[in-house]
């Protein structure tokens, strides 16, 4: 990282901390303040804004201290045979309970391949993927989470129904700090690094990722090895 993408990492982090510190402070003073003349309605509300503010900052750390990781040329890559179905279902299990509102459909076609991959990373590319459906699909919609092989690769689809991506955009949110503006994601809070994230690790383990939206549904496609062509997966990794 040289000296200007150091600098405007630091200035956009410290734009998206202020945010969230501002209102956990702001609230929690009024509380303080003013505990007996508020009803317990509004001390509900003002907690909750508290948890979700303190959740955004959780995030926000993880996702800077996964993309420092993903710049040191240390980071390890430990590649095994994974069978995707337990993985889906423990990602889904979590994102579903933040966003009990959202259906989950899962269709695995038999004989789905093992993948080639690093366990824990794989799951942070679900998590983020999945939940990104959930956080931008339509309230009450139906998540689709879709596996089949592909030539030498293992295919998982995650379709959301919701505001489309613009095409032009397909490229941009996937670079750092991109968040796309449409209606949707100014209502929706995000630090713009979760995609980012996904992509460098889905091809570190020698695979890819993209996005496709038409017709009021948009689909993020992963292609990783499958474990029988270890060797091929394990040179991509090694470039």
């Amino acid at each position: 990282m040289n000296d200007k993408d150091y600098e405007d990492f630091i200035s956009t982090v410290s734009h998206e901390l202020r945010t969230p510190l501002t209102s956990i402070r702001g609230f929690s003073e009024t509380m303080l303040a003013s505990w007996d003349k508020l009803d317990d309605e509004s001390k509900k509300k003002f907690l909750k804004i508290i948890v979700d503010q303190s959740n955004r900052l959780i995030n926000l750390v993880e996702n800077m201290l996964s993309v420092t990781k993903l710049q040191n040329a240390k980071d390890t890559i430990i590649l095994k045979q994974i069978t995707i179905t337990p993985v889906i279902n423990t990602v889904i299990s979590i994102v579903k309970s933040q966003y009990k509102d959202k259906n989950f459909v899962i269709n695995i076609k038999p004989n789905t391949s093992s993948i080639l991959a690093d366990k824990d990373k794989f799951e942070q590319i679900l998590t983020n993927i999945i939940e990104n459906a959930a956080k931008y699909g339509d309230e009450n919609s139906t998540i689709y989470i879709d596996a089949e092989n592909k030539t030498n690769s293992v295919s998982i689809k995650v379709t959301n129904s919701g505001i489309e991506i613009n095409q032009n955009d397909y490229n941009k949110i996937f670079t750092k700090f991109s968040r796309i503006d449409n209606p949707l994601t100014r209502k929706v809070q995000g630090s713009g690094l979760g995609l980012y994230i996904t992509k460098n690790l889905v091809e570190k383990m020698g695979g890819s990722i993209s996005v496709t939206s038409a017709n009021h549904q948009t689909t993020f496609e992963i292609q990783l090895p499958a474990s029988n062509i270890e060797l091929q997966a394990r040179e991509k990794c090694s470039q």
